[in-house]
């Protein structure tokens, strides 16, 4: 399984406005029990979407569907719960678009080849006021070029050099890189004289 790089992201975007918003938020902290990730996906937002009763931005029908999620400044803050991208990615999106994202959350992203975009707070307002406006438009993240393009027009796409390279090159995919290197790490292990001990 050879590691797959992240070069270019379209699809459609959904809208959530507001900052600040913690992982305790994004998935609650009952869903942390689960033994495997499978099915967090329909519980991410789930108490926001319940208080919000049908009008929250998820369920909202012209967003359904959506791949990229257009957040605002700090998403992620809070505690560094991993089940957070992992309830999104099976929510279906795949790549954050933001002001800012809290680090650990980024890292966690990059970990499961989920880019975190950052925008400039002006384009960041227009990309939002379009996606809102037509909800059907298509967005088309480019990171070779670092742009972002919507009916709102092509713009500057930030992400830092490390994760940015990780994912054009399929490195953050660390479980594919071990076992694409699966003979090489055995050849270097029946080197060692403490591992061929106690084989």
């Amino acid at each position: 399984m050879a590691p797959q790089a992240v070069e270019r992201i379209t699809g459609r975007g959904c809208v959530l406005r507001g900052d600040d918003i913690d992982t305790d938020r994004i998935i609650p902290a009952r869903f942390l029990r689960c033994v495997t990730f499978d099915g967090l996906g329909e519980h991410a937002f789930e108490d926001d979407r319940e208080q919000a009763k049908g009008n929250h931005p998820l369920d909202n029908e012209d967003m359904a569907g959506a791949n990229i999620l257009i957040v605002g400044e700090n998403f992620g803050c809070g505690s560094s719960r991993e089940h957070a991208p992992q309830s999104l990615l099976r929510f279906g999106f795949q790549a954050f678009v933001g002001l800012s994202f809290a680090e650990i959350f980024a890292g966690n992203c990059t970990a499961l080849g989920l880019p975190c975009i950052t925008l400039d707070k002006h384009d960041l307002a227009a990309l939002m006021d379009s996606v809102e406006l037509d909800p059907s438009q298509e967005i088309v993240i480019d990171f070779r070029s670092d742009q972002l393009t919507s009916r709102a027009g092509t713009v500057k796409a930030h992400q830092r050099p490390g994760p940015k390279k990780q994912l054009i090159e399929g490195s953050w995919d660390a479980t594919a890189i071990l076992i694409e290197a699966g003979q090489e790490i055995e050849a270097t292990a029946n080197q060692l004289p403490y591992v061929r001990n106690f084989q």
